[in-house]
């Protein structure tokens, strides 16, 4: 793989994509599923609930690439929440809002509920989803968590080579025998471990390692390998080899050879990917709904919610994610120039 660029603009267009299919996913197929369209939908859209999938594969790439340049478990701690939180807080009271005053009212949840969200612990504390997407933001925090902690506390790679054959391993006994795993065992295995999709993180660590290092030692491939593999298993058919060939577009984009989509318009999706994520789904149900009710053709309320998202997405990006972020690079740089802490601790 190539390791010549610091960033790889044509992963940044296919976080764009995934997050697209994801929403059509739920505009057409499952409103449909679940409260009713006028009109057919392509069937291949059903496959856009696997975007978050190729979702996980980027995070592991990305977050591995962060850990590298991270020098502390704190520093590391503090940009994922800087980077996560406040777009999640206001995209959780803006889908608030909106599910009580448009519905789907089964959609709609408790406000200790709602607050309990804004932890990300919610689902662990048997709490109902503000928006029903943000069951994998719960695994991607758990991930952040399991990555630090192994990441700083064993301190190299070769240390931990061995714990992701370990967590490979048990992700492969885990969904053959998923439902007869031990009760005691079941939150561990299950929730915590999140052995259907952790092999989806490892798989996009060890292809980073490839990119910036270059090809790895038969040990780091032969995991490659079982990580990808895992998804044959994973998942059913048809969608097993859908996330398949995910691998395969990734692996091009890190190589450097779908560089044609570093297109302006999906470079841009791209970037608003995270907040289109949080606030399309129920916001987007309630809209959907609300157009049927006024009379609308149902291919145009689904196109009229959609750019309605994007809009929302827009504007939390510019308004709450961006400034975020700056606030906190200011302020990392402002205490990594300060004495006390200028042994080391730096970011």
């Amino acid at each position: 793989m190539q390791n010549n660029q610091s960033r790889l603009t044509a992963l940044d267009a296919l976080r764009g994509i995934a997050a697209l299919g994801v929403v059509l996913f739920h505009y057409l197929p499952y409103y449909n599923e679940l409260y009713g369209h006028s009109f057919d939908s392509p069937a291949f859209l059903e496959f856009g609930r696997y975007g978050v999938h190729l979702f996980f594969m980027l995070s592991g790439f990305v977050i591995f690439m962060t850990l590298e340049r991270t020098q502390t478990a704190g520093w590391f701690g503090l940009a994922r929440a800087f980077r996560l939180l406040p777009a999640l807080w206001a995209g959780i009271a803006l889908t608030f809002l909106s599910v009580h005053w448009l519905g789907p009212e089964d959609r709609a949840v408790a406000p200790v509920s709602a607050l309990l969200n804004m932890t990300l612990l919610h689902e662990y504390l048997e709490h109902p989803h503000v928006d029903g997407a943000y069951w994998s933001l719960v695994i991607e925090a758990t991930f952040y968590v399991w990555i630090a902690l192994l990441f700083y506390g064993l301190k190299s790679w070769q240390r931990l080579r061995p714990v992701l054959w370990c967590w490979t391993a048990v992700s492969y006994i885990g969904v053959l025998w998923w439902k007869a795993i031990p009760e005691p065992m079941d939150f561990l295995v299950k929730d915590l471990l999140f052995v259907r999709y952790a092999p989806l993180f490892m798989s996009g660590m060890l292809l980073f390692r490839w990119h910036k290092y270059g090809k790895p030692p038969g040990t780091d491939v032969a995991l490659l390998v079982l990580t990808i593999g895992h998804c044959l298993i994973a998942y059913k058919a048809p969608y097993n080899l859908f996330v398949l060939a995910c691998y395969g577009v990734f692996i091009l984009a890190a190589s450097g050879r779908l560089n044609m989509l570093s297109r302006p318009g999906l470079l841009w999706l791209g970037s608003i990917s995270y907040t289109l994520y949080l606030v399309h789904q129920n916001i987007g149900y309630g809209l959907i709904t609300l157009f049927y009710q006024w009379g609308v053709p149902g291919p145009a309320g689904v196109a009229l919610a959609l750019a309605a998202a994007i809009a929302l997405a827009a504007a939390l990006h510019y308004g709450v994610e961006k400034p975020a972020l700056r606030a906190f690079r200011l302020w990392r740089n402002y205490r990594t120039r300060t004495p006390a802490v200028s042994s080391g601790e730096s970011a």
